[in-house]
C-alpha cells in the first residue's frame, strides 16, 4: 500500500492516464472516496489513456456505461446499489468476463461481492480545497507482481512523507 497526492483536478486525471498502459483485459478498479473527491475525473483520465473517444460522465443513473477504447472499459457507479448481491444480479462478473477494465466508482459497496483481484485507489481531500490524497491498494497476484510498474508510472505524484 502506498499514498499518492494530487493538486488539481488536471494531476488526478493525469495520474490516470499514466496508469492506463499499465492495465490488462479482464482488470478491475475500485475507487473509494467521499462525492466530489474525484472519482469521475480519475476515469475520465483513464478512459483518455485508453484511447476513448467518447465523454465519459458518471453514471450514477445508468449504473453502468461501456466505452470502446485500447481496452474497453465498463464504468460502474455503485452509489445506487443496496447491497454487494446486486453486483450478481447486474452480471458485474459476467461483463468483466467478457473483456475490457472494469471501474467502479463507490466500490467499497461491492468489495465484498468481489471474487478476483483489483487495484483499489481510495480518495480523501487533502488540506487545499483541489488536493486529494489516493491510497493505493494491490489486491491479488497480477496486481502485486504489477508493483514495480505501478510505483514507477505513478512516482510523480507520490506522497513525501
Amino acid at each position: 500500500m502506498f499514498t499518492l497526492r494530487t493538486s488539481s483536478v488536471g494531476q488526478t486525471r493525469s495520474l490516470a492516464v499514466a496508469l492506463a498502459p499499465v492495465l490488462r483485459d479482464g482488470d478491475l478498479v475500485l475507487l473509494t472516496g467521499d462525492l466530489g473527491a474525484g472519482k469521475t475525473a480519475f476515469v475520465q483520465g483513464l478512459g483518455r489513456g485508453l484511447l476513448v473517444a467518447d465523454r465519459i460522465t458518471s453514471p450514477t443513473f445508468t449504473i453502468m456505461q461501456h466505452y470502446d477504447g485500447r481496452l474497453p472499459v465498463h464504468h460502474v457507479a455503485a452509489y445506487r446499489l443496496d447491497s454487494p448481491t446486486e453486483v450478481f444480479e447486474l452480471a458485474l462478473p459476467e461483463v468483466l468476463d467478457e473483456g475490457g477494465v472494469m471501474v467502479v466508482e463507490w466500490g467499497e459497496r461491492v468489495r465484498a461481492g468481489v471474487d478476483r483481484e483489483y487495484l483499489e485507489l481510495s480518495f480523501t481531500f487533502g488540506v487545499d480545497d483541489d488536493e486529494r490524497d489516493i491510497e493505493v491498494q494491490l489486491v491479488g497476484r497480477s496486481w502485486v507482481e504489477r508493483n514495480p510498474t505501478i510505483r514507477t508510472v505513478l512516482s510523480p505524484w507520490t506522497r513525501e512523507g
